[in-house]
């Protein structure tokens, strides 16, 4: 959230072209919307799995799903924020949190590879690790 609040910001203030900002680009618009729109997928995901929990009827490899993913889209969207800025400012003075800087995070909470095995374990029946 913290990526796509800092970039929503930055581009409602950044202007360019005509001095609009350039929040009124579509390509920034459609940049905006994907993050948004995977930010809330991933919630609506961790919500579902904090359900089941509750319940008693949480697996590990609905855990693990929605590790893998979110960690993913969080990586995504570090990446996304950084290209907002990439245009005006050295990549070690972008003003992303420490937490949303592209890379901070690839392991943790279990690799991504690790989860695609108990996923992949639950979906065909065979351990591949």
């Amino acid at each position: 959230m913290a990526c796509y609040d800092c970039s929503l910001q930055y581009s409602q203030f950044r202007k360019q072209f005509r001095d609009q900002p350039i929040a009124s680009h579509q390509l920034v618009q459609e940049k905006l919307v994907w993050m948004i729109s995977e930010i809330t997928k991933a919630q609506l995901l961790a919500l579902q799995v904090g359900r089941l929990k509750d319940v008693g009827k949480a697996k590990p490899w609905h855990v693990s799903m929605a590790k893998r993913n979110n960690v993913w889209m969080a990586l995504e969207c570090a990446r996304m924020a950084a290209t907002f800025w990439a245009a005006t400012v050295s990549p070690t003075s972008i003003h992303l949190p420490p937490h949303g800087q592209p890379g901070v995070g690839e392991t943790y909470e279990g690799t991504h590879d690790i989860h695609t095995l108990i996923i992949g374990e639950h979906i065909t029946g065979y351990a591949a690790f």
